[in-house]
């Protein structure tokens, strides 16, 4: 099994460091663990580094640094425009996009979205989609974390503009005939796959969409949730590009 990976700040620059705060309380009092055992450090963006456990206290844990590592960005970024659902679908969205390698997330308050992100509610949900990236992200042993983007949603005409600046866009759409493991995919740059609600992409929303340059693509004869609509394609885009 590999060795588990905790986010931190900062690297440390010397050759030891104390494992404290949350992050220091998980190792140590819920994975329990102990002197001689190996684990991760990273930084959330590409930094990582290799540690030994030489001492372990109350919710801390002292490390002897024993390498050093740094992981380049993807090339293309795959970014995930999330209509916000209903319950727990959209953290079960997020989690697993995360795991597949999802680099960063736009929470979309969709005309069709059942649930609105409004003032304090929406700062608690966007809180724990970032809170559900952070933890996923530890899981897959992943070096950079993906950003939640929003204050705490976009709008459909800022999810417009950023489809219109991306290298390629897609929205998942039922009718569509193109398939995406098929589309023409770049090389270099960002590309947007935009994802709907449960009552799916308004007409409206499909043609500000288009008119910003997005495509319309589907993944197979079946209609998936938008619990896993996201996650499937991620997985054909990784493949494709070589990620996989």
């Amino acid at each position: 099994m590999s060795a588990p990976l905790f986010l931190v700040e900062a690297l440390p620059t010397g050759d030891t460091l104390t494992l404290d705060g949350p992050e220091g309380h998980h190792a140590a009092t819920v994975q329990r663990l102990r002197v001689g055992e190996e684990l991760l450090l990273a930084d959330g963006r590409g930094g990582t580094a290799a540690a030994v456990v030489t001492a372990v206290g109350r919710g801390t844990l002292d490390l002897a640094v024993t390498s050093r590592g740094y992981v380049d960005a993807s090339v293309p970024r795959l970014v995930v425009v999330q209509g916000i659902a209903k319950g727990d679908r959209g953290e079960l969205a997020v989690q697993a996009m995360t795991e597949v390698g999802v680099d960063e997330i736009v929470p979309w308050a969709a005309s069709r979205s059942v649930v609105q992100w409004r003032g304090d509610r929406g700062v608690r949900a966007r809180e724990k989609w970032a809170a559900t990236v952070r933890e996923a992200a530890k899981q897959a042993r992943r070096a950079w974390l993906p950003i939640v983007a929003g204050t705490p949603d976009e709008s459909t005409p800022t999810v417009a503009r950023r489809i219109a600046g991306a290298a390629a866009a897609f929205v998942l759409h039922e009718e569509a005939e193109e398939r995406l493991a098929a589309a023409e995919l770049p090389e270099t740059g960002e590309i947007v796959l935009v994802v709907g609600p449960e009552g799916g992409i308004a007409p409206a929303e499909l043609s500000a969409f288009r008119e910003a340059g997005a495509r319309t693509v589907r993944l197979g004869p079946a209609v998936l949730r938008t619990s896993t609509a996201g996650v499937a394609a991620l997985s054909v885009l990784s493949a494709r590009l070589g990620r996989w």
